[in-house]
């Protein structure tokens, strides 16, 4: 495998991104559980996917548009849906979770909408649903390594903010912090990760990477830097595990990925009922 890595572009470019994702899906992951809002990545993710089947629509209705790459339309869409998402939060105040099901709902219509258009499911498509190692370009390891720069940086910058937001917002909003603001960014890195991650697990697996790892960690862990700490150590033993499997047992890397963290969560609920 080794001199497999060394010879072919497109597996030194799915285990970089793997690498990535690996860090920054699960970091973000555990805001998004903690505030439990687990469903945002399902809800996104949908929404993604309708960008994916609009570009490529647009690819066969306009001949001129054939070179665009389907993420740059999916994280267009993703930004969007999260946009709409922290919109209706402040339209249904006392029943803010109706937000998600909502943008879900309209992803899935919408995406089903633009896969008819565009004549059923494809290659491409399903690439994108399930996650392809082949299908990882250089240009999709950069837009990712940027994304992950942003998001990690953003982190660190605003962790006191992202920290009282999610374990109390009252007293975060009475202490001064702008919270629309820092959730408006972390909503809109949320979509960013998302739409990056589906080229290596697939959309419609995406959420598992945000949300297992952490579900993992949370059974262990002693306190929340720990929690990030040991989500992050899960990510990556998902991701590059998966990878890694999938490469010598010809499997689909998505699925190989999520089962792994499953298996994880398995051995930490074990682990804690032992002890």
């Amino acid at each position: 495998m080794l001199a497999s890595l060394l010879q072919y572009e497109f597996l030194q470019n799915a285990f970089l991104t793997g690498i990535i994702i690996g860090i920054i899906a699960p970091l973000l992951g555990v805001f998004i559980v903690v505030r439990r809002l687990s469903l945002i990545a399902d809800a996104l993710s949908h929404v993604t996917l309708a960008g994916i089947a609009a570009s490529l629509f647009l690819e066969k209705k306009f001949v001129g548009l054939s070179g665009l790459n389907p993420i740059y339309m999916g994280m267009a869409f993703s930004v969007t849906g999260s946009l709409f998402i922290e919109k209706l939060r402040t339209v249904y105040k006392h029943y803010q979770e109706l937000a998600i099901p909502i943008i879900l709902s309209g992803g899935i219509g919408l995406g089903v909408i633009f896969i008819s258009l565009a004549n059923g499911f494809n290659t491409d498509l399903f690439s994108y649903l399930f996650g392809s190692v082949s299908a990882v370009s250089r240009v999709d390891l950069w837009t990712i390594a940027v994304i992950s720069v942003l998001v990690i940086s953003l982190v660190f910058l605003l962790y006191k903010e992202l920290f009282l937001l999610s374990f109390d917002e009252e007293h975060a909003k009475a202490s001064g912090i702008a919270a629309r603001s820092v959730h408006f960014i972390f909503i809109i890195l949320v979509a960013l990760v998302i739409a990056a991650s589906m080229r290596i697990v697939g959309i419609l697996l995406v959420s598992s990477l945000m949300t297992l790892p952490v579900a993992a960690s949370i059974r262990i862990a002693k306190g929340f830097k720990q929690t990030i700490f040991y989500s992050i150590i899960f990510g990556e033993t998902s991701v590059l595990g998966g990878l890694t499997l999938s490469y010598y047992l010809d499997l689909a890397p998505g699925g190989t990925i999520v089962m792994l963290a499953v298996l994880i969560l398995v051995i930490t609920i074990l682990i804690k009922r032992l002890n």
